[in-house]
């Protein structure tokens, strides 16, 4: 099998003559040595790039999906580089603030908003909140009546429509747990009570149709079937959410942030749609902008059968595997140009048979015990979804740059561990 695809590497990955992977100018061996391992390395330079792509392609207003991976370092970036911050819970909100991002750049999520959540929210002055159902209306009046201001909503709207992308992954089906459904009349009674109440401002409609999407038409489609909705609501904004989907694996092909604008826009302009189009990115901001490295703790050829390679990591740091079957490649990290001619499978230390990081995986036929392997498209959703699993500690994260190296989120200790675990009274 060929060396790993270089368009599956950050921006600023580079292979020197002997083999050897760097990042940002870091040499990826070395950042293993100085941290440890698992580690979370970023490409900085990546993330500002896809920040001012996004920029560009909406310039009505864009606002990055923390959920896709979210630390102080992360909202301050996205902050810097003109985007506005997607956050769908306290503690999401909570790590924006404390980066200096200002709350009228915040927009607020989730479809189960708490009412704490909720006065945090509008304790803070969020720029907006993406209501979501008849509950959570119920909740922001009484808060409003309680004294609390008026504020400005989207109302997320369920527009039935199927993208294609991994069932789980689905949030515009007609069977989801998500918004308004525009079929019944639901949405729109939604937006006559927020336009009847005190307690909000109408600002628009909102949709959002599943994550890992690769067909832009999936977006277009839901342009159609919201387009006389939002021109019958007087809709000043509509949101097309997120979604935009990322290669993973040496065979799969996905269009560019710049591309998913044009297709998009090029549907506003056929449908006549006059409200201002926002969007929220997430995972085609930063998936790639990362790589994963591991250390080689086991080689395990199981004669007639597959040989296992366990890394110190595993399903704790990358669910994405488990959840939902997703792939990743692999290579390492002293000869990123090697021929991967050895078929394996990569799995993690956990007590699970199903801890498998890449189910059907190729390396060089002279991996070594301690050897540095590295996965490649681990921006999005492994460090936000990463676990205490077994008890295992949480892996730094560092930002490279020119050459430089800067601790992000550190390490988690035995003492983080414990600090939570209230001591049994011998």
């Amino acid at each position: 099998m060929t060396p790993i695809r270089r368009d599956l590497l950050p921006d600023s990955a580079a292979v020197d003559p002997a083999g050897r992977l760097s990042v940002g100018g870091c040499d990826v061996l070395e950042l293993a040595a100085e941290y440890g391992t698992p580690l979370f390395i970023y490409d900085e330079d990546h993330l500002r790039a896809r920040c001012r792509e996004a920029v560009a392609g909406f310039p009505a207003g864009v606002a990055y999906a923390t959920k896709a991976f979210l630390c102080s370092a992360m909202a301050r970036l996205a902050f810097e580089e003109g985007m506005d911050l997607d956050v769908a819970t306290g503690g999401e909100l909570q790590v924006a603030l404390r980066a200096g991002v200002p709350a009228r750049s915040l927009i607020f999520h989730g479809n189960n908003k708490s009412a704490y959540e909720l006065e945090m929210a509008l304790a803070a002055g969020v720029k907006q909140i993406v209501v979501d159902n008849a509950d959570e209306l119920d909740r922001l009046e009484e808060l409003h009546a309680g004294g609390g201001p008026t504020v400005k909503v989207l109302v997320r709207v369920n527009p039935a429509v199927e993208a294609h992308t991994h069932e789980y992954l689905q949030t515009g089906v007609a069977d989801s747990k998500f918004g308004f459904a525009l079929e019944g009349g639901v949405a729109a009674a939604a937006v006559d009570r927020v336009k009847a109440s005190s307690a909000f401002e109408f600002g628009g409609v909102h949709a959002h149709i599943g994550s890992q999407v690769y067909a832009t038409a999936s977006f277009a489609k839901t342009l159609d079937v919201l387009a006389g909705f939002a021109g019958a609501s007087d809709a000043a904004e509509l949101s097309i959410g997120g979604g935009l989907g990322v290669a993973y694996v040496g065979d799969e092909r996905a269009p560019s942030i710049s591309d998913w604008a044009a297709a998009v826009h090029e549907a506003v302009d056929r449908l006549g749609i006059t409200a201002r189009i926002t969007a929220e990115p997430g995972r085609s901001i930063v998936a790639a902008a990362a790589v994963t490295a591991y250390s080689v703790g086991v080689i395990k050829p199981i004669a007639g059968i597959r040989t296992y390679i366990a890394v110190d990591g595993g399903m704790s740091d990358n669910p994405r595997p488990v959840l939902y079957g997703s792939g990743y490649e692999a290579f390492l990290a002293r000869d990123a140009s090697a021929s991967r001619e050895m078929p394996v499978r990569i799995v993690g230390k956990h007590c699970e048979s199903g801890d498998v990081i890449v189910a059907n995986a190729m390396v060089p036929d002279d991996v070594a015990v301690d050897d540095v392997l590295i996965t490649p498209v681990t921006g999005a959703y492994g460090h936000s979804m990463g676990s205490n699993y077994n008890m295992v500690l949480r892996p730094p994260v560092v930002f490279v740059k020119d050459g430089r190296a800067r601790l992000v989120v550190r390490r988690e200790t035995y003492d983080d561990l414990m600090g939570r675990d209230v001591a049994v009274d011998n």
